[in-house]
């Protein structure tokens, strides 16, 4: 979701009769301006426009700007627009919810504090309000509300309000100064004399500045001969390449104990361009994939990447998702083997790792035996917590949002279980819930998890404070902590503490009972891959 003092500050308008200046290039110009959204307003739409707006959504995307549609929520789905803008008179915002789902930004025209008060707004995120000052873009403008009454409709909002309506960069500064998170313009821009001018003067009031906008990637070739100059020669990194990237195959060295793993990043599932840097998202994909080695005691030593690439995606984002991937192997001492790029309707990344088993012990999910203990390696719940933030636009909890996008595979934590031969281990990605009933179901043994000691990291208690949330519960709910969850006897459990003071225990393997978990919190189910 969006920080909507921030991200919503200049909102920018199209113009569907702006003399000289199509939709696509209006848009440029603002973007460029600095433009944090655009709405995308055609009161004489027709099929043939649908090209330009989808061109326009894209490059949006590229930009990391919010795209809203006005009025036709048909229209916005068709695109995969990041939300919609209804007028008092459009259809119902409820609808539009349900149609655009639950990320879908939805906006509201409000003109006066009695429509206010008459406009259910528990499905909206902002409205807009004016016109605060005498404009000629609308013919059937409602009256000027002035700044006193764009505060007054601030005051009683339980939503952001931007303000719309014969703004002008002088004007601008008095609308934040009532309390506005944002500013809406139209011919102030596209009716300018000149417009990437008016634009800039616009974005500055806002405090902001001009961009360096992205254009689409181009090819697959140049993009692979990128990659491969930039990040594929690992010389002296591993000798585990003996062929890499560029041929048909790679070329591995002999392993003794070879150990295969694959995973997958598909946005909208796993992750979100709009909460995550590139760089993070290739990081984590390449993190998490080496984690299901991390939970076999295996060493990494290579990783191959097949990355599915929509239009709305630029060269140096791609290249910026391998630096995040390369950065991983780095840390690791893993080597990128190869992969693939095509064009696809979603971005995505399918990994394949290789890795070297240890040569005494491979942990297996099914070894858990009755009245063994359930114990995890360290803290739980910082990254379903980091995921709620960062749907909720709100940055304060930086720790738990760098849980969700910055994970860390327990290689450390896997080296200390080895050595006490631990023979039942798993990562946490689905959740407690979800990934201990992995282990029941594999052992044949039922699982009584007990939360009542389970420490509660700082951070998510505050968490927790703020929202009215039960920490108990996102403790045994949350996904992606990728903690190693394993069963052993007492005992052991004593002598890998002192190694690991952070691991803790959640629960106690039985003898099958009919029902694989118990103790569960109330509603409290496994995790599902991005979803609050």
């Amino acid at each position: 979701m969006y920080n909507f003092k921030a991200d919503f500050r200049f909102y920018f308008i199209t113009d569907d009769e702006a003399p000289g200046l199509s939709a696509l290039q209006q848009v440029k110009i603002a973007v460029s301006a600095g433009a944090t959204v655009v709405q995308y307003r055609n009161k004489r739409f027709s099929p043939e426009d649908f090209p330009e707006v989808l061109e326009i959504r894209n490059f949006c995307v590229i930009n990391r700007v919010c795209f809203i549609i006005n009025d036709d929520i048909v229209l916005a789905r068709a695109v995969n627009a990041d939300g919609i803008h209804l007028g008092q008179k459009d259809a119902d915002p409820v609808l539009a919810r349900k149609i655009l789902g639950n990320w879908a930004v939805i906006g509201v025209s409000v003109s006066t504090t009695g429509e206010l008060a008459g406009t259910d707004l528990s499905c909206c995120n902002y409205i807009g309000t004016g016109p605060v000052f005498s404009t000629s873009t609308k013919a059937d403008a409602k009256p000027v509300i002035g700044i006193s009454g764009l505060a007054e409709a601030i005051g009683q909002s339980p939503v952001p309000v931007v303000a719309i309506g014969g703004i002008t960069p002088d004007k601008a500064p008095e609308c934040f100064k009532a309390g506005a998170s944002g500013v809406a313009v139209i011919s102030a821009v596209t009716r300018a004399a000149d417009p990437a001018a008016a634009a800039g003067s616009l974005a500055a009031a806002c405090g902001l500045k001009p961009v360096k906008t992205a254009g689409l990637w181009k090819d697959e070739f140049s993009l692979i001969s990128h990659i491969l100059s930039g990040f594929g020669s690992q010389d002296g990194k591993a000798k585990i390449l003996r062929v890499g990237g560029g041929d048909d195959a790679a070329l591995l060295s002999t392993l003794k104990n070879p150990v295969i793993t694959s995973d997958a990043q598909h946005e909208g599932v796993h992750f979100r361009r709009r909460w995550q840097a590139m760089q993070e998202i290739g990081y984590k994909a390449a993190e998490i994939a080496f984690s299901d080695l991390a939970a076999s005691y295996a060493s990494p030593v290579a990783l191959f990447v097949n990355l599915a690439l929509p239009s709305d995606v630029s060269d140096d984002q791609v290249l910026q998702i391998y630096e995040g991937i390369h950065g991983c192997l780095e840390a690791r001492g893993a080597v990128l083997g190869g992969g693939n790029i095509s064009s696809a309707g979603v971005l995505g990344l399918d990994l394949f790792a290789a890795g070297e088993a240890n040569p005494d012990i491979f942990p297996v999910r099914s070894a858990a035996r009755p009245g063994w203990g359930l114990y995890v390696t360290g803290p739980l719940g910082l990254a379903r917590a980091g995921l709620d933030c960062l749907s909720r636009g709100d940055k304060e909890f930086a720790g738990l949002i760098r849980a969700f996008t910055r994970p860390a595979a327990r290689f450390d934590a896997a080296k200390i279980l080895a050595k006490n031969r631990v023979e039942c281990v798993m990562d946490i990605s689905d959740g407690l819930a979800g990934d201990a009933l992995h282990i029941a179901k594999a052992s044949g043994v039922s699982i009584k998890l007990d939360l009542s000691s389970a420490p509660v990291e700082p951070e998510l208690a505050a968490y927790c404070a703020k929202y009215e949330k039960n920490s108990q519960g996102v403790i045994a709910a949350g996904g992606e902590d990728y903690e190693l969850l394993f069963a052993c006897p007492a005992g052991i459990f004593d002598a890998i503490k002192r190694h690991l003071p952070d691991a803790f225990r959640v629960g106690k393997c039985m003898p099958y009972k009919g029902a694989r978990i118990y103790g569960l919190p109330e509603g409290i189910s496994g995790y599902r891959h991005g979803q609050a």
